[in-house]
């Protein structure tokens, strides 16, 4: 699994992933700081890597719709959460999204909760 991480995570959060072996890389160090939301999602797309973001802006499946990337992971945290639980939340999702399939869904990353989303396509019953 390759993963992008948004602007509003540091060198920690990235060292999370990497603990695990995952390929991962930063808006930041790619210079695309500033960039405008569909910019971001687009550049994760072209790299083939899920976005983890804490901007809830990603959790919109109408402006956002997963189904077109390898995923969206949205982290909802308390206001004043601390980097370790930041970490050990991300950890937690990492652990659980070893045996499911990330492509075209969307994902809300709570502490102690995560949720799995999955877009419909026009060939689907409603």
């Amino acid at each position: 699994m390759k993963f992008k991480l948004d602007e509003n995570f540091g060198p920690t959060v990235q060292q999370v992933f990497r603990k695990r072996g995952l390929d991962c890389r930063t808006v930041v160090d790619e210079g695309l700081s500033g960039s405008p939301d569909p910019d971001v999602l687009a550049a994760a797309v072209a790299e083939q890597r899920v976005l983890v973001t804490l901007d809830r802006d990603f959790s919109n499946v109408l402006t956002f719709p997963p189904a077109t990337t390898c995923g969206i992971a949205v982290v909802n945290l308390p206001r004043r959460a601390t980097r370790a639980l930041l970490a050990a939340v991300l950890d937690s999702f990492l652990a659980a999204c070893e045996d499911r399939r990330l492509r075209g869904k969307l994902w809300i990353v709570q502490p102690g909760r995560i949720r799995e989303h999955e877009s419909w396509t026009e060939n689907e019953p409603e």
